[in-house]
């Protein structure tokens, strides 16, 4: 089953309505650029909220040792994922030092970066692939192009973000064999704005496969 990670939640309601739909993850922004950011004291009352009811994933962006450090420790999510420019050697620290699972996104290019990543391997506990970053690092909407990763066979765990929607995410499933989809402007209503409706109709496409 195609577990299913709705990003940049910011509050209790979408949160309960991401639950409802049977996601298996959500995800928490942390970075101020965003407009799905949310300050650290929220992202941990989200977090409370969420409980054990469903995973939860907080995105830093090139976030300094201290910052990472303050993060984890006012939210303890369940999960962190860098979407930045972190080198595998910062991941590995901090997948060793916090015991935590580690995800790190990386902008779909070209065939290379399928290549690029190994240095990852064994570095971090699932590669997302994204839409290649533009004035955002992620959630700008934007698809990755799905055919790079025909044929693919990852020896890690992986999931697809970019551009996915309730209207394309069966097809991206179909093209790519993703084992985790990843959406956050496909559920909007506006920048930032969650749709409780989209949310239920992207888990509902996607659980009907």
């Amino acid at each position: 089953m195609t577990d299913i990670k709705i990003c940049g939640l910011s509050s209790s309601e979408t949160i309960d309505a991401a639950v409802e739909a049977g996601a298996s993850h959500i995800g928490l922004v942390h970075f101020e650029k965003s407009p799905r950011h949310v300050t650290l004291d929220r992202a941990a009352a989200l977090r409370r909220h969420a409980g054990a009811r469903i995973k939860t994933v907080l995105l830093l962006v090139n976030a300094d040792p201290k910052m990472t450090a303050l993060a984890i420790a006012a939210v303890r999510p369940d999960i962190i994922q860098f979407h930045g420019s972190e080198t595998p050697e910062w991941t590995d620290i901090i997948r060793k030092k916090v015991g935590l699972e580690v995800w790190k996104a990386v902008g779909l290019k070209d065939t290379q970066t399928l290549e690029r990543i190994q240095r990852y391997e064994g570095k971090v506990d699932r590669i997302l692939f994204d839409a290649p970053a533009q004035k955002l690092p992620g959630g700008n909407g934007d698809a990755a192009d799905w055919s790079l990763l025909a044929g693919f066979t990852p020896i890690y765990d992986w999931g697809l973000a970019g551009g996915l929607s309730p209207d394309n995410v069966a097809d991206a499933i179909r093209q790519t064999g993703a084992p985790l989809v990843d959406v956050s402007s496909g559920v909007e209503s506006a920048p930032g704005v969650k749709d409780v409706d989209k949310i239920h109709a992207f888990c509902q496409a996607v659980r009907q496969l």
